[in-house]
């Protein structure tokens, strides 16, 4: 497995404007890491997203450093029309072909909006969510690149469901980002999880939490609580209390060989942060 790391993981220098998405390439080729992934590309003011992607992409040419994936937001349950925000996905996949990624993560939905989120559930979006994500990735298809869902967001966050959904498009194009630590988000105990989601793996995150029961006082900043009510708050990898080896230990021996990134959301600072997790990563992988 190559280790990439995703331009989320340096949320800090991005939103301080000590990094743009253009200067984390080298960056991250400085660091030490295989690749880079890019979460929503936010352009400059008056360069259009075609153009930065065609920046990002020469960059990554210059300095040696592919873009393992893209990743971009959608709900298709949400969306005002579907066939819309179909439309807007498809053209997501046309900037993912310029960065030259044969992986793309969308969403599918955070879940029900207002009076209906009182009485639907996982099982009713699931209609809609199978037809938005076939249609997806029957448009990448042209280009080679395969598509994915990440267990991400609450609503979608469990692997039972996203069984369900990988199971609902029925396309070997189609499959998953396995994210090991967002398990934790809905009480799902991750190395259950990734074994039973392990066959659908088109791309991980490696991710970490410290977890605290519910039934302790809140710890204070940077936790937020689980769906079932435990406290998490995100840690170097290596840090927290998610199986992270175990999980990749799983993964290897069901066959995947493909990109590990890191997700970093811990309180540290992000270089420190991630490089620490970089290095723990590397030495889990060449123990399993």
């Amino acid at each position: 497995m190559k280790i990439s790391v995703s331009s989320y993981s340096f949320s800090q220098l991005l939103n301080s404007g000590e990094r743009t998405q253009l200067t984390l390439v080298e960056l991250a080729k400085e660091m030490g890491f295989d690749a880079i992934e890019f979460t929503d590309l936010c352009p400059p003011e008056g360069i259009t997203e075609e153009e930065y992607a065609k920046q990002i992409k020469a960059e990554s040419e210059r300095v040696g450093l592919p873009v393992s994936s893209y990743t971009v937001g959608a709900d298709f349950i949400n969306a005002q029309n579907i066939e819309d925000e179909i439309a807007r996905i498809c053209r997501k996949v046309d900037t993912a072909s310029i960065l030259g990624v044969n992986v793309m993560r969308h969403d599918a939905t955070s879940g029900f909006k207002g009076n209906e989120a009182k009485y639907k559930g996982f099982d009713q979006a699931l209609p809609l969510l199978i037809k938005g994500c076939k249609a997806v990735t029957d448009y990448a298809k042209r280009y080679g690149i395969e598509t994915c869902v990440e267990n991400h967001g609450f609503f979608s966050q469990e692997s039972l469901r996203v069984e369900k959904l990988v199971n609902g498009v029925a396309d070997e194009n189609f499959g998953l980002l396995i994210d090991i630590g967002n398990f934790a988000c809905a009480d799902d105990p991750s190395p259950v999880a990734v074994g039973r989601l392990a066959p659908y793996a088109k791309y991980v995150h490696a991710k970490d939490f410290h977890i605290k029961s519910g039934n302790a006082i809140n710890p204070g900043r940077g936790f937020f609580r689980s769906r079932g009510g435990n406290y998490l708050r995100g840690a170097i990898i290596g840090h927290g209390d998610i199986p992270v080896m175990q999980c990749l230990s799983i993964l290897k021996n069901s066959g995947y060989d493909g990109y590990v990134s890191i997700e970093f959301e811990g309180m540290e600072n992000a270089v420190d942060g991630i490089s620490t997790g970089l290095e723990n990563l590397r030495n889990m992988l060449k123990i399993i």
